[in-house]
């Protein structure tokens, strides 16, 4: 279990501390849960009254804070309390317990070439061609397929499937059970398919046909740049004919879907089931919150920001804040939440009004 006294971690976090910097901490917790060894994190002033519950000796706490008020031993001052928690949470996370060296119960092609110091657990598969960078830490039961190359200092963890001929760059982070490289979802029928009738007619069809699907194989593959970290079952399938690309520093939630032929920029953040559908093209910097959708073959533009559950049908200009189905600007959607909410009362003044306009009439003309 990892251990730090108070001065480690503030020179970790490049903050300030007071009080007893030997204090010695081997978690952090709530304030109202800590113990004796915890940090406490308090970084906000709502959370002070929360200390005399538990019984740290130290928390982290907003600058200038009465740490001593508080009953505290030892306090770290941070401005921005959640960079903080990143940094601390680096310290403290025991990681994977895989051990080092190459389970003997694992199979790797005898061309496979495997950086040093590396994890392996058991009943990893590697196969032919494949290239992984120092430091590499494989749980077990995952599979590697022919000619991949991963970076250095990858942490793949149980479960998870990485298709033939990927290219991945240093510091990837994958939880278990993803799959990245299957068959992308891509089928064509002989004739004209109702799919393709309605998008031109937004709607009217013709006549209906009994019609069979054939299947596009798929021939690209999968890049993804450095810093990129895919969650529990996220899948990616692999390119058409071109590859998909996922940029630098990208990060994918749990269930996340990404189609064949997409490319998503920098720095993104895709929150859980979010689906993108083949061949969009996301930006740099684009927030895309849990549930939202893309439409195929359109463009969404750097730093777009899109609220839980959006589907987005039509290109997303950069910068703009998108909320609804369909998706529209987040301003004008709560406009129409409100006048939707207001459509009872507008309803029952509209019959009042239907009758006192029926009773005048009524007078009128007897």
């Amino acid at each position: 279990m990892p251990a730090y006294n108070i001065a480690d971690i503030a020179m970790a976090l490049g903050a300030d501390a007071v009080g007893d910097l030997s204090i010695v901490i081997t978690a952090a917790a709530e304030p109202s849960m800590a113990g004796p060894a915890d940090l406490a994190l308090a970084m906000d002033p709502k959370y002070a009254s929360d200390l005399a519950e538990g019984g740290a000796q130290a928390a982290l706490l907003w600058p200038d804070a009465d740490w001593r008020s508080m009953g505290l031993k030892a306090a770290i001052f941070t401005p921005r309390g959640r960079i903080a928690m990143a940094g601390l949470s680096v310290l403290l996370d025991h990681g994977p317990q895989i051990a080092a060296g190459i389970d003997p119960m694992t199979h790797i092609h005898p061309s496979a070439r495997i950086g040093m110091g590396a994890h392996i657990g058991p009943f990893v598969s590697i196969g032919a061609d494949v290239q992984i960078g120092a430091g590499a830490r494989i749980a077990s039961h995952v599979s590697i397929g022919v000619g991949t190359c991963i970076g250095d200092n990858a942490l793949i963890l149980q479960g998870a499937h990485l298709g033939a001929r990927l290219v991945i760059g240093d510091r990837f982070i994958c939880q278990a059970g993803a799959v990245v490289g299957a068959d992308g979802f891509s089928f064509v029928t002989t004739d004209k398919s109702g799919v393709e009738e309605i998008r031109q007619t937004l709607g009217h069809r013709d006549d209906l046909r009994a019609q069979s699907w054939v299947r596009i194989h798929s021939l690209g593959s999968v890049k993804i740049g450095d810093d990129v970290e895919l969650g529990a079952n996220v899948a990616i399938d692999r390119g058409t004919v071109r590859d998909t690309v996922i940029g630098s520093g990208t990060k994918l939630d749990n269930l996340v879907h990404v189609g064949h032929n997409v490319e998503i920029g920098r720095d993104c953040l895709l929150c859980g089931q979010v689906g993108i559908a083949g061949s969009a093209r996301l930006g740099d910097r684009v927030v895309l919150a849990g549930q939202c959708g893309v439409n195929d073959n359109i463009f969404v533009g750097d730093d777009v920001i899109a609220g839980g559950g959006t589907k987005i049908f039509t290109n997303a200009p950069a910068g703009r804040v998108l909320l609804g189905y369909p998706a529209v600007k987040m301003t004008t959607q709560i406009e129409l939440n409100k006048a939707t909410r207001r459509l009872p009362r507008l309803f029952a003044q509209v019959q009042n009004l239907q009758e006192t306009v029926t009773k005048l009439l009524d007078k009128q003309f007897k």
